[in-house]
């Protein structure tokens, strides 16, 4: 179950730090208040999450999941280049997440 808070929590923070882009610098109302709601669920989650899982795996994997899903988003949606070595780099983000969710001790 701590692996599915933590996942969600990831998502928030990739919906937070898409949302810190549409809201121009919070200078729109209803992107603002969807970055600071999706922020606190994401810390919230993290947190659920964290008190199963070590933190260190949680952060790692919490950041992982933001960082690559956000680059994601910018290619897919926002028009930030892409190269075939942006892809890559993200794959091993990617391959970091999933290692770290093999590797870690069982619930």
């Amino acid at each position: 179950m701590a692996w599915m808070w933590l996942v969600l929590a990831g998502l928030c923070e990739v919906a937070w730090a898409v949302g810190l882009k549409v809201s121009d610098g919070f200078t729109r109302l209803g992107p603002s208040v969807w970055t600071v709601v999706t922020t606190v669920l994401s810390i919230v989650l993290l947190a659920k999450a964290a008190r199963t899982l070590p933190i260190g795996t949680a952060y790692a994997v919490w950041t992982g999941i933001g960082a690559a899903g956000v680059a994601v988003v910018g290619m897919a949606v926002l028009g930030e280049p892409r190269s075939l070595a942006r892809v890559a780099c993200l794959g091993l983000i990617v391959a970091g997440i999933l290692g770290l969710r093999i590797l870690s001790p069982a619930e």
